[in-house]
């Protein structure tokens, strides 16, 4: 018996669930191929295709969706039906007696677009599965609850200024959260709502592109465009979202350089140098970055030789330089025009050319103050070597550009010709030697002239002279190294010796050819060869070999050919040695200081070392005596003083006329009572002696060496003009003008052993005395 499940439907409003009954499964049983025996099969009943649900829905109680009935259910009440998987017991609700389904609440498709369920029919009493549990889905049907929306907006895009129409900006792309394979409530048409006329976008794929042609960025850079979206094919009821998007023209080359102005004027003054900026020309382009970069140049001749033109480091600005040196006197001012190029040109935007410009530049040079211009850069003077002092060498010559008639004074700086071999006229430029020149010496002379205005001495420019002294015969030829050389005493007739060269330091004519020749005769102990080249051979004579005593001297005689011709003595030293068999020296000894017969070398070094031993005996002896015979006398002839003379000069008082007279600091009070005029006058003890005194011969020195020493000493104290002079001399003589003299106790004299004289009082000083007086003076007792 077949198991039959029905769905039942149930419209409620405007709900409705369909579902489509398929074959129910059955099971069977048979036999077959043998008696007796039952051959079972057994097939599914429940087959269920999908089924609907609308979303959003919110009624006031749960709603009737479907039913579950199976032919196994007779309305006993025995069948119970349950309801099992996605939202069963939540979402899904089944009466079990009934088998209705009921949904409890709202569904939200974009929340869960379908559920899984399965269903089963079991005995009531038992729990016994009466029919296989058969799967079955419920889906949302969707509807149009969700606006469209940019998940990427808002939109940037650039697109070039002067595109075509229809050329592509960007692509906007809307989402639709509703169900695409259900109507129309995910279905997109895209529209402008502002941006128009300049932009346009497709109504399907959202692709946004020019609307006009040759928009100009220099115009308007920046252009912002909304674009709507809307669902249900865009017809009213539906829903729309919207976004912006921000268009940003990136330049291109479309705009040609323009000068602000046809002409420029500016002004330079004759002294600027090459490179000195002169002014600046600025093209004006509204383009940016590389397109607007702009390149100069000079179109005329006559101002492309004198200036130059380049752009500056941002390639905006033309930079006009000076290119040569001006000269205000020559040329006032310049005229020539400019041009100015882009650099990068689009071909594509020819025809908005051409890209270029020209101005005109006038350049007006002004006068300055210039240094005396010599009429040479450089001058090359020339001057015989041995002249007189005062010979003309040359003349330079200078003149003032701004005033022609302005005198200039000429000068040789000191740095450039330090030995003072050159002077000058200061008023004409003319060079005389100041000595006589010595090519040899030097060639060369290389001065610095300035030259001055007269009227302002900070106009001033300097010039270089290069002076070549010129060569003439003054040096008499010479051997070019002193010769000292050897021959062997076998060495054969006519050997080759030496190869003598000689030297002549002048370079004038023939003055540098010399000629060498020796001794002539047949005596001649040698020979000599001249070469012709300056070089001569010497050579051995054809006679016997030489005897080897001193060293020969060979005179050579050497001269030039020069006018006058100069000539000289030279001499060539040869000796004769005795050599080994391979030609190498093993004595040059002369025969003549030859060791004597029967005496060896050794022998005479001892004799002369007895002879030096014995004499340095004697030496030591003799010194020995005499250093004794000295140690007992007095060293009489030394005069050996350590004087401290301290000079308190205070000056000679109100008589002193004389400064710094050392007379007036000697005390005449403390010398001696003058002489008789034919007396000798007696020596002060107070002063160095200024002459020595008579020696008086002396009696014999006593053999007693205490007695020598008293003897000595009454010697030394009885002559004033002997040491010592230790003394700390104190001069504090203050002149004669005072009425108390000299306060200085050195010179007061005093009789030897006596007792002092009558001291004055200090009363009798006179007034400025007073208070001393009364301080220090002794009062005498009051009389009886």
């Amino acid at each position: 018996m077949w198991g039959l499940v029905r769905l039942l439907l149930a419209w409620l409003g405007g709900w409705g669930c369909m579902g489509r009954l398929a074959a129910p499964a059955r099971a069977w049983a048979g036999s077959r191929g043998r008696p007796g025996s039952a051959l079972l099969r057994t097939r599914r009943s429940w087959v269920w295709n999908q089924f609907f649900v609308i979303e959003e829905y919110a009624g006031p109680e749960p709603v009737l969706i479907g039913k579950l009935h199976s032919d196994v259910d007779r309305g006993e009440g025995r069948t119970k039906y349950l309801l099992t998987g996605e939202g069963a017991g939540t979402v899904f609700v089944i009466d079990e007696a009934t088998g209705n389904i009921h949904v409890t609440k709202s569904l939200d498709r974009e929340e869960k677009a379908q559920y899984v369920l399965l269903a089963q029919a079991v005995d009531r009493a038992s729990n016994r599965p009466l029919e296989p549990p058969s799967e079955f889905i419920i889906k949302v049907q969707d509807i149009n609850d969700n606006p469209p929306v940019f998940p990427l907006g808002p939109y940037h895009a650039t697109v070039p200024e002067m595109s075509n129409v229809g050329t592509s900006v960007i692509q906007v792309t809307a989402h639709d959260a509703d169900d695409p394979s259900y109507g129309n409530s995910a279905k997109l048409v895209y529209t402008v709502l502002d941006g128009l006329p300049f932009f346009s976008v497709d109504p399907q794929t959202g692709v946004v592109r020019t609307a006009i042609p040759n928009m100009d960025r220099e115009t308007q850079e920046e252009f912002l465009v909304v674009i709507q979206a809307k669902d249900m094919g865009g017809h009213m009821g539906g829903l729309s979202g919207s976004t912006t998007v921000t268009v940003t023209l990136s330049d291109v080359n479309d705009n040609p350089p323009k000068f602000p102005q046809s002409v420029y004027q500016f002004s330079v003054v004759e002294t600027a140098g090459p490179g000195t900026l002169v002014g600046r020309l600025q093209a004006q382009d509204p383009d940016l970055g590389d397109n607007a970069l702009m390149a100069y140049s000079i179109l005329d001749g006559e101002g492309s030789e004198t200036f130059s033109i380049s752009a500056d480091a941002q390639g905006q600005d033309g930079l006009l330089t000076v290119l040569k040196p001006l000269d205000f006197e020559t040329r006032r001012s310049y005229s020539f025009r400019v041009e100015a190029t882009n650099t990068l040109i689009d071909p594509a935007y020819l025809r908005r050319g051409p890209f270029k410009d020209v101005a005109s530049v006038r350049v007006a040079v002004q006068d300055a103050p210039e240094p005396p211009a010599f009429t040479q850069d450089a001058y090359h003077l020339t001057v015989l070597e041995n002249k007189a002092p005062g010979t003309l060498v040359g003349r330079v010559s200078a003149s003032d550009l701004d005033s022609p008639a302005s005198p200039i004074r000429y000068s040789i700086l000191p740095h450039s010709d330090p030995e003072r071999c050159f002077s000058i006229e200061p008023e004409d430029g003319t060079i005389r030697t100041a000595v006589p020149l010595d090519r040899e010496a030097h060639v060369w002379h290389n001065l610095t002239v300035l030259a001055t205005e007269l009227d302002s001495s900070s106009q001033a420019s300097r010039v270089q002279v290069a002076i070549q002294t010129l060569d003439e015969n003054d040096n008499a030829p010479q051997l070019a190294e002193p010769y000292d050389t050897f021959v062997c005493d076998s060495a054969a007739p006519g050997q080759l010796i030496q190869v003598i060269r000689a030297l002549d330091r002048d370079e004038v004519g023939n003055s540098s050819r010399v000629s060498l020749q020796g001794p002539l005769g047949p005596d001649a102990n040698f020979t000599v060869r001249d070469n012709r080249d300056g070089s001569a051979s010497l050579l051995l004579p054809s006679r016997p070999a030489l005897p080897r005593q001193a060293p020969y001297l060979v005179p050579i005689a050497l001269w030039d050919w020069g006018q006058p011709a100069l000539s000289s003595t030279a001499t060539v030293t040869v000796s004769v040695c005795r050599c080994r068999p391979d030609g190498s020296v093993a004595s040059c000894r002369p025969e003549a200081l030859l060791s004597p017969a029967g005496l060896s070398t050794g022998a005479l070094l001892a004799i002369i070392t007895c002879v030096s031993t014995l004499l340095a005996l004697v030496v030591l002896f003799v010194a020995l005596r005499r250093q004794k015979q000295e140690a007992l006398m007095v060293l009489e002839e030394e005069d050996v003083r350590e004087n401290i003379i301290t000079y308190d000069d205070e000056g000679g008082g109100e008589e002193d006329t004389e400064a710094f007279d050392i007379t007036a600091l000697q005390n005449p009070d403390g010398a001696a009572p003058a002489a008789t005029a034919s007396a000798t006058p007696t020596m002060r003890l107070d002063v160095l002696p200024r002459g020595r005194a008579p020696r008086q011969p002396r009696p014999p020195a006593p053999a007693d060496v205490a007695q020598l020493l008293a003897l000595r000493l009454r010697e030394a104290d009885d002559d004033p003009s002997v040491p010592p002079y230790d003394s700390v001399q104190v001069y504090g003589y203050e002149g004669r003008g005072s009425s108390c003299g000299s306060l200085s106790s050195l010179g007061s004299s005093s009789e030897a052993g006596g007792a002092p004289g009558p001291i004055e009082p200090l009363d009798d000083w006179g007034p400025l005395f007073h208070t001393l007086a009364e301080l220090y003076g002794a009062k005498e007792p009051p009389a009886l």
